[in-house]
């Protein structure tokens, strides 16, 4: 090939060449520079509490004389002992996660001149969530049932709620356990049960003291709500069926309310929603590594920064320890 011909030929290929490299020069100079100023923002989805699985979580809620829900709290103002002895606190959080709760509602024949309203107030407590909030419906009378799955579309379980009739005996106890079951199966680590009733359990096949053990295995709070409605009702003061909802509460760290009218109920849901979302979340590993199953008790102190008075601190008052084998066991 002479010179000439060779000239032609490079000058063809680089013509052909040319919009190739064009493109490419065309596709560096429009990409945006690799620094946080000139990224775009992602704006944060609701956040996600994700912690190594052998700290031990601990749900606090703190509140001022007034019974105010105080925020703006850090870890260097709280204290946590495990059995007397005091735990470095590992993990600390003060924002809105989200959680996986069950409504146990009452649809027993005592609630017939209740249940349009309480079914409103539980409608107010679902319309508080996070779009990743998820929740379930255990309806209970004679027995309970899972009457809607775990959804985030609360229109679901209003649906639900509005169709029941009131009618039969009480099983509350068994609709409890069937709760915290089925809150196994939820998606969030946080979790809860609000519970809606008027009486005292007279159906159900699980007792009391099984109801109450089972609940000490699980990381749940319970918020109970009993309807009390004249001075003879079964969860008025002293009574048996007050106590129970009083102690499962007290236990998990939730809250018990005795409203004696149902047009309170719809504030007092408030109350739980918007304590729900203004809790503190404390981590700790335990300074006891012994995997024996054996129940722990706890104790949260809350030192308060300079100026502020003395303030109330709620959480559970203990966990079980985890066994050797703990998929034989079930307890976590």
């Amino acid at each position: 090939m002479g010179r000439k011909e060779s000239i032609i030929l490079a000058v063809a290929c680089a013509l052909i060449a040319l919009p190739v490299m064009m493109a490419a020069y065309a596709g560096q100079s429009q990409k945006p520079p690799d620094t946080a100023v000139d990224k775009p923002q992602t704006p944060p989805k609701n956040p996600t509490l994700k912690v190594d699985v052998d700290l031990v979580l601990v749900n606090a809620t703190v509140t001022d004389p007034q019974n105010r829900y105080v925020t703006g709290l850090e870890k260097e103002h709280f204290q946590i002992w495990e059995d007397k002895l005091e735990q470095k606190i590992e993990y600390f959080s003060a924002e809105d996660v989200p959680i996986s709760l069950g409504v146990i509602f009452d649809v027993s024949g005592s609630m017939k001149d209740k249940i349009s309203t309480a079914r409103d107030a539980a409608v107010t407590f679902l319309k508080t969530g996070n779009p990743e909030d998820e929740y379930f419906l255990v309806e209970f009378a004679n027995r309970p049932e899972v009457a809607e799955d775990f959804t985030t579309d609360v229109t679901r379980l209003q649906n639900r709620l509005i169709f029941t009739p009131a009618k039969g005996m009480t099983a509350m106890y068994d609709s409890v356990y069937l709760g915290l079951e089925k809150l196994k199966e939820g998606n969030n680590p946080k979790k809860a049960l609000l519970l809606i009733t008027d009486g005292e359990d007279n159906r159900s096949r699980y007792t009391f003291s099984n109801v109450k053990d089972f609940v000490k295995e699980q990381d749940v709070q319970i918020y109970g709500i009993g309807i009390v409605d004249n001075f003879n009702s079964q969860l008025g003061s002293g009574h048996t069926g007050r106590a129970m909802v009083e102690e499962l509460s007290d236990l998990t760290g939730g809250r018990a309310f005795f409203p004696d009218s149902v047009y309170d109920l719809e504030d007092i849901c408030t109350k739980i929603a918007v304590e729900l979302k203004n809790q503190y979340v404390i981590g700790y590993s335990s300074t006891n590594a012994a995997k024996d199953g054996k129940w722990r008790k706890l104790r949260l102190k809350i030192n308060p920064p300079k100026g502020l008075p003395h303030l109330n601190v709620r959480s559970k008052s203990g966990y079980y320890a985890p066994l050797a084998d703990a998929a034989t066991t079930g307890r976590n």
